[in-house]
């Protein structure tokens, strides 16, 4: 049996951008310690690899910097490992000086309207994590509307509508798996309708992304003439914002630009501004958008007008943002889905910091920011950790193997990072004899599989 180790043992909960950041500085900062990511998944990297559409590769390189910190030796992974069924919280305290949770954000934030529960209404984190071939998962989705709407005005809902529009034979060169592409080259779609219920200076769309939009082969893109008319305070804020400059620049290049004929394009995405979602049609499947047409007021925001139009779609997707799930074991917030902390130590009801306890990214402060900016997050939360260590009560049981022990105890077999090289290097192959960067591996069962043959 191991001895206990003097060293700080700290745990991080989650292994996307957000854990992973905070795990490279916490081995700067600390670099005695032992630091252990726990992941759900059998695979790390989190919204990089599930959250990020593959036509993407620019945003996926991000991996490569995030494989470092995993493979620098100091940080541990840990996949396969649920936290609240495998091991539970109170045992991960048992046994780390300190947890950090950085679960993130992966529900569909609700859109409270009616009919949304209608047969063909769909989460946008849904689908995406559908055609990212996450694990958990159906494999099936059904692409047979041939008019859809996407709500949202985000970079989710450019994603979704991007992926949607895209040629088959474009998609096939990312690392979709089959099952995958075969549905999208079945899908009769022939229009996609955006629809945001503010205007054109107030969308949260990246330049870059939005552009992209309108480079899709074969894709023609719609606007309305009189959604460029600019309100005083709406000319102020493009004005000051550079971003916005850009995305209304490419916006109104679209107005201006000559329109091809409807026959000429394979798929006509109109971008609807100034359109609130009011209701969805239908009996028991989606049959229509009922949307009521807002105004600005002159001071940021938008009013409701008495124009209504109902547009015929077959399939809706929400991208309105997302949503926290619960860490079990740790306080919660219903209302805001994060874990509540004050600068990243978690708090109780009473607000007082929970000894040993903190949070980082997107189930810290709500799903905002790019990724980025988890490294800023990161640094807050860690600079408290580090400074609370000192003064923390050592884990009761602090044996180097005792997570090992009490896993291998309920025989729950753990995901090593030598496991997932073997799992990369086997998707890599996969890959090269399509052809492609890598072919993913949609189930954990053909992970698992994999890791084992490979290592």
């Amino acid at each position: 049996m191991s001895e206990a180790t003097s060293l700080p043992r700290i745990a991080v909960v989650g292994a996307g951008p957000a854990g992973l950041y905070a795990s490279e500085i916490l081995a700067n900062r600390l670099p005695e310690a032992q630091i252990d990511v726990l992941e759900a998944l059998p695979t790390p990297f989190g919204l990089i690899r599930y959250g990020v559409a593959p036509d993407h590769p620019r945003i996926k390189s991000i991996v490569d910097s995030l494989h470092q910190i995993l493979d620098g030796g100091q940080v541990r992974f840990w996949g396969n490992i649920k936290v609240g069924t495998d091991v539970s919280l109170a045992e991960l305290r048992q046994r780390y000086d300190a947890v950090l949770l950085a679960t993130g954000a992966l529900k569909d934030a609700a859109l409270a309207i009616e009919g949304v529960e209608l047969a063909g209404s769909f989460g946008g984190a849904d689908f995406v994590s559908w055609y990212d071939a996450h694990p958990d998962y159906p494999q099936n989705w059904p692409l047979d509307a041939e008019q859809v709407a996407v709500i949202g005005n985000g970079n989710v809902a450019l994603d979704v509508a991007r992926v949607l529009a895209r040629r088959p034979e474009d998609l096939a060169k990312t690392d979709m798996p089959g099952h995958v592409l075969e549905t999208f080259q079945n899908s009769p779609l022939r229009e996609i309708h955006v629809f945001g219920r503010r205007g054109p200076a107030a969308v949260k769309f990246s330049p870059l992304e939005l552009r992209e939009l309108g480079q899709v082969p074969g894709v023609r893109m719609v606007v309305d003439q009189r959604d460029f008319d600019f309100t005083p305070h709406e000319l102020e804020a493009i004005a000051a914002n550079g971003r916005l400059r850009q995305a209304v620049k490419t916006l109104e290049a679209w107005r201006d630009a000559p329109q091809p004929p409807t026959a000429s394009a394979e798929r006509t995405i109109h971008l609807h501004f100034f359109w609130r979602p009011e209701r969805v049609e239908g009996a028991t499947a989606v049959t229509g958008l009922a949307v009521r047409r807002t105004r600005p007021d002159g001071a940021g925001g938008v009013v409701d007008t008495d124009e209504l139009a109902t547009w015929p779609v077959q399939a809706i997707y929400r991208a309105v943002g997302y949503f926290g799930s619960p860490v079990p074991g740790a306080p919660f917030d219903e209302l805001r889905g994060v874990v509540p902390n004050a600068g990243g130590r978690v708090v109780d009801e009473s607000g007082a910091p929970l000894a040993g306890l903190y949070t980082t990214g997107w189930i810290k402060r709500g799903p905002v920011g790019l990724i980025g900016s988890t490294k800023s997050d990161a640094l807050e939360t860690v600079g408290h950790m580090v400074a609370d260590l000192a003064s923390l009560p050592p884990a009761p049981d602090r044996s180097s193997d005792s997570l090992t022990r009490l896993l291998a105890q309920r025989g729950v077999r753990p995901v090593s990072w030598r496991d997932w090289l073997a799992v990369d290097r086997a998707e890599a192959a996969r890959g090269e004899s399509a052809g492609r960067s890598r072919v993913k591996f949609a189930t954990r069962e053909e992970m698992i599989q994999a890791a084992e043959q490979g290592t």
